[in-house]
């Protein structure tokens, strides 16, 4: 496969996740998620904030009332949504089904979802669920889950937008657990020091920290791949998922592990971080389920290995 010489964000699409970023953290702390999660999971209040901010229409176009831009900056903006564990749906209409809709010639209902009045989470047959519905419980208590009809789509492009915007905002997860576990080791004291001066705890926050900032470039540069239209997206998708999850999921791990016996327990924030991280691990398709499409990629033979074609 080919590999993307720079999948780097540009300047003014990192200028947009920092204002995102900014916006989220003012509206929807750990307070607002538990003021939710003790009542319906909902607030039309946030929803109407972030259509306010544009975000619902951030890739329909400007004649349909939208921004018009691509899966790079969505991407980074889903890993904002899950920096703050956002209990809208924002991801599932905003980034996946409007791409797909796109991608489809599908303009019907563009300029309702630009506007916040639609939202239209859409299913896939290793997805059949929808966030948004009613019905189901799911490990995350903030996602309102609800059964697609019998036989959702098999669409591999739908799949690789949801396996993608999933991996991104895995990544924003792993980074607000990693800030949280850090934190927390400055401030907790066993023996008359800190317990992030010991060693044990240094090395494991290290380690996923490195796991982290190896799974970001790798789904940006997944992003670029199905923006382009290349090839090879499938295989840069397959690999964001399985790089984000195992990031997210050893930084959760490492984050109980530094809050000790609390890290379980609701009165800890990090619950919240930690059951989104575990909920969407399995979402648009397991770890498994992503090596396979490496292997068959790969290892079978469609898609080429080696310098020559890596760094073509």
């Amino acid at each position: 496969m080919t590999m993307l010489m720079d999948p780097a964000p540009s300047a003014d699409a990192l200028a947009l996740a920092t204002s995102v970023r900014e916006y989220l953290a003012e509206t929807h702390g750990p307070e607002v998620l538990r003021r939710l999660d003790a009542a319906s999971g909902r607030d039309p209040a946030i929803w109407q904030g972030l259509v306010a901010m544009g975000l619902p229409g951030l890739m329909v176009p400007e004649d349909a009332g939208g921004m018009g831009l691509g899966l790079e900056e969505a991407a980074l903006i889903a890993a904002e949504c899950g920096r703050v564990c956002l209990a809208e749906p924002l991801v599932d209409t905003a980034f996946i089904a409007v791409p797909w809709l796109l991608a489809h010639g599908d303009t019907a209902l563009l300029a309702d979802i630009a506007a916040g009045n639609r939202t239209i989470p859409l299913p896939h047959a290793i997805n059949p669920w929808v966030d948004g519905g009613e019905g189901l419980h799911s490990v995350d208590p903030l996602r309102r889950l609800g059964t697609a009809p019998s036989d959702p789509p098999t669409d591999p492009h739908l799949l690789n937008l949801g396996a993608l915007m999933t991996a991104a905002q895995l990544v924003g997860l792993a980074e607000a657990m990693q800030d949280q576990a850090v934190a927390y080791a400055k401030l907790r004291e066993q023996f008359g020091q800190p317990i992030g001066a010991f060693q044990a705890i240094k090395h494991q926050l290290a380690s996923c920290t490195v796991a982290i900032e190896f799974a970001k470039p790798v789904v940006w540069q997944a992003a670029a791949a199905l923006a382009a239209g290349r090839s090879s997206a499938a295989i840069h998708v397959s690999h964001a998922k399985v790089a984000a999850s195992d990031a997210a999921w050893a930084m959760a791990e490492t984050a109980i592990q530094v809050h000790g016996a609390m890290g379980y327990t609701y009165e800890v924030d990090l619950h919240f971080w930690m059951k989104r991280t575990w909920a969407l691990c399995g979402a648009w398709g397991s770890r498994a389920f992503h090596l396979a499409r490496l292997d068959d990629a790969i290892i079978g033979g469609a898609h080429p290995i080696g310098p020559e074609h890596t760094f073509a």
